[in-house]
């Protein structure tokens, strides 16, 4: 079973401008690509930085206003006039890019943008040239895998190869990527890893738990993990 990487859902085929790229061709290819941002590249293709629409509205939103003396200017005000007044997209980008590699996670790349409060990451090599760009849009298709894809990974990979459980022990059905397992294991301990390993099959959004156990070998782990019972308890 292999949890699904960047490689599986990034885009190949990327608008990316070079350092020197002037500001209206820089909206060109992004009005072009239907895009809101394009990596920033140089010669070798590595990534210097992220140019998005909202680093071009800044000239839009201050250019042409009277600059305002202040004795106290935020960073933010400060990096939007010196944007406002920038031509070239190596004025104008966020820099230091935010990136990932191609064999980081899902998981991974969703809780890198979340953290850093990004929409998009452009996927580097190992030498930081750019191979690719994901967006949240892309992490969501993990769960567009169909019912039976998830399935066959549930049974197969997690119950069958990694559990050592036969087919007809275990029920397992799916539903909008709810995988539901009912039936009983000889011990708790596999109840609460047959769960965390589905809940981890690419595409699951729930894992219900109809499974109970004959061996209760976890006495001490305070509360139960899931809905299981033992063997014979109502």
């Amino acid at each position: 079973m292999r949890a699904w990487q960047v490689r599986d859902v990034m885009t190949t085929d990327v608008a990316a401008v070079r350092e020197g790229t002037a500001y209206r061709e820089i909206v060109d290819v992004l009005t072009g690509w239907r895009v809101t941002a394009a990596p920033v590249v140089d010669g070798a293709r590595r990534v210097l930085g992220v140019v998005s629409e909202a680093d071009l509205l800044h000239k839009v939103e201050l250019l042409g206003q009277p600059h305002e003396r202040r004795v106290f200017v935020g960073r933010r005000h400060r990096e939007a006039q010196v944007k406002a007044g920038a031509t070239l997209a190596a004025d104008l980008m966020s820099a230091p890019a935010v990136t990932v590699g191609p064999d980081a996670s899902c998981v991974e790349a969703a809780r890198l943008m979340t953290q850093r409060h990004v929409k998009r990451l452009p996927v580097v090599d190992d030498l930081g040239r750019l191979v690719g760009i994901v967006t949240r849009g892309d992490l969501l298709r993990v769960h567009l895998r169909p019912d039976g894809d998830i399935r066959a990974d549930v049974v197969g990979e997690v119950l069958r190869r990694t559990l050592g459980v036969r087919d007809d022990v275990v029920d397992v059905t799916v539903h909008g990527g709810v995988v539901t397992l009912t039936g009983q294991l000889e011990r708790r301990s596999t109840v609460r890893l047959a769960l965390r390993l589905s809940a981890q099959v690419s595409g699951v959004v729930e894992v219900v738990d109809a499974l109970g156990w004959a061996v209760d070998d976890i006495p001490l782990s305070g509360l139960r993990v899931g809905g299981g019972t033992p063997a014979g308890v109502a």
